[in-house]
């Protein structure tokens, strides 16, 4: 422990990584571009430089704190180089703001006003690079790049895919994939944690909204949406309700507003998942199967294993995830001419992930060669359209989703949170289902956004051990680890994603928030369907 004095005032700090850390605790919130605490210090941008008693200058982000020391972090001095380096950057970045995907949200745009740039000094040397919309789940525009390298670290750090790096030198350095490719000829797994930490227009996602507006307009169109959990904890935010309250009411009249036709759970579809994973693992259990079985439920994590090990490629589940679990069903369903009144079906899923963009997409996930799903919206997309009709989401009352698939069991609720599967499996294996049992399996502590969790669960006298793994560095770490015969599983849920479905790309909520979200709305689901009715349904299901 020690103390510092910032901007006059004694503040005391334990083991903070550094100097911003510790005045941001202070509550002084000085800028960042370029900072992000899950990331390696990179200290590009200089925003976050502070001055000391001594009149050096340093980045508070790249300096370890000490005691005594002095620290100031607004004099005019500081406050004329933040301006000078926002008017820099501003410099050579493409100013077409009005139109601009992060138009309203663009973190430099919001410090430039913040910091009082009225007017650029330096003239616009803007480069114009193409722009790169290969992927079917993001769009790189290299012209509103500000090189900050969050997307390179995120890229590297965290997921360890390396898709993107800087190239060249100078005034014509830039963030792209390796000789010049387009980021759908790279190892990008679409996961779209670039996006995320992106501060500017220059990673974006992939939109299908004018396609679906174009469906709903469309009087010979039947459109269908299935909503995943994640979503309807992480919607509200963008509409001034408080974090993570749930809003799945809300969403499900305004997307009626809309004009969809239907609006399921997709909680139905993982529910089904649920029983064809458990089953499964049973199976390779029982056969003595090699390795572990990994879940299928996270495209980018399928898309990472055959990129990286292809050799695991038999120990990944052979289940859909429930997005196209469910996405066959509706297809099927929607086949019979009573339903669909000689009407076309249009599938829509509204998920937390930019990943599930290209799912839709592989073979594995169609019918025939036909997709189940049409398109899938992010959250961002479903709140820029609900935006764009004018309906005051914050007023609506809320609606209950539409049968025959509006149900769901609080375990598919819990697919949102890294551990929910793997907890909505054990679930499963147990017999009889009782509360005191399900109990017992929610406060293990399955779930929680610590990056590896191992578990062991005992299944009919046998001991069957589990590992829950989130972000793909720590899954590359894992992997490594069984593969050397350091350690052994039986069964591993990955999810691409730190912190699980709830810290999609498609989404922007704090990961805490999200899953006590997740928890308390699996918990009132719980209440509005008895353990009995939810064993039977899913035992019906199970004949059919």
């Amino acid at each position: 422990m020690g103390f510092m004095t910032i901007d006059g005032q004694r503040v005391e700090f334990t083991n903070e990584p550094n100097v911003l850390t510790v005045i941001r605790n202070a509550e002084i919130d000085i800028p960042t571009l370029c900072y992000h605490s899950e990331l390696s210090i990179y200290g590009a941008c200089r925003l976050c430089t502070v001055e000391d008693d001594r009149g050096k200058t340093f980045a508070s982000c790249a300096e370890p704190p000490r005691d005594g020391m002095v620290i100031y972090t607004n004099t005019p001095r500081l406050m004329r180089y933040r301006r000078t380096i926002l008017e820099l950057l501003l410099a050579a970045h493409d100013r077409d703001c009005t139109t601009c995907v992060k138009s309203g949200e663009c973190h430099l745009l919001e410090l430039a006003h913040r910091m009082g740039v009225d007017r650029i000094r330096f003239k616009n040397r803007e480069a114009k690079y193409p722009i790169d919309e290969s992927s079917p789940a993001i769009v790189r525009n290299p012209n509103k790049c500000i090189l900050c390298g969050d997307c390179v670290r995120m890229c590297d750090n965290v997921q360890s895919v390396n898709a993107i790096d800087f190239a060249y030198r100078g005034t014509s350095t830039l963030v792209t994939p390796a000789f010049n490719k387009t980021i759908a000829q790279t190892n990008c797994v679409n996961c779209g944690q670039c996006r995320v930490v992106c501060p500017t227009g220059a990673i974006s996602i992939k939109t299908n909204i004018d396609e679906v507006w174009d469906a709903l307009a469309d009087p010979n169109t039947i459109v269908v949406a299935q909503v995943a959990p994640a979503v309807r904890v992480a919607l509200g935010d963008k509409f001034g309700i408080p974090k993570g309250e749930n809003v799945m009411g809300k969403l499900v009249n305004a997307l009626h507003r809309l004009g969809f036709h239907e609006v399921y759970d997709t909680t139905y579809g993982a529910d089904l998942t649920v029983i064809e994973e458990a089953e499964e693992l049973l199976e390779r259990i029982s056969s003595g199967a090699k390795g572990p079985l990994f879940t299928s439920c996270c495209p980018a994590w399928v898309k990472f294993c055959e990129t990286r090990y292809p050799e695991l490629a038999d120990n990944i589940s052979t289940c859909r995830s429930p997005q196209q679990m469910f996405g066959a069903v509706i297809r099927e369903y929607y086949r019979n001419p009573e339903i669909n009144q000689g009407k076309k079906l249009v599938s829509v899923s509204i998920m937390p992930c930019t990943a599930k963009k290209e799912e839709i997409l592989r073979p594995e996930s169609m019918t025939n060669g036909r997709q189940d799903v049409d398109y899938v919206l992010t959250t961002t997309e479903v709140a820029s359209m609900i935006r764009k009709s004018g309906i005051r989401f914050e007023n609506i009352d809320g609606e209950s989703t539409d049968m025959p698939f509006g149900i769901g069991s609080g375990g598919g609720v819990i697919f949102g949170v890294t551990g929910g599967v793997t907890e909505a499996v054990l679930r499963r294996l147990q017999t009889g289902h009782s509360r005191v049992e399900m109990d017992r399996i929610r406060t293990s502590g399955v779930r929680g956004d610590e990056g590896l969790k191992e578990l062991t669960f005992d299944y009919m006298g046998k001991e069957i051990r589990a590992a829950v793994v989130n972000g793909l560095g720590n899954a590359d770490k894992l992997i490594k680890r069984i593969q050397s015969g350091e350690v052994s599983y039986d069964f591993v849920e990955v999810m691409a994603c730190p912190g699980g479905c709830i810290a999609g790309a498609g989404t922007n909520i704090a990961i805490p928030v999200a899953a006590r979200a997740v928890d308390k709305f699996k918990n009132e689901a719980e209440k509005k369907v008895p353990d009995e009715s939810v064993d039977q349904e899913m035992v019906e299901l199970e004949k059919e």
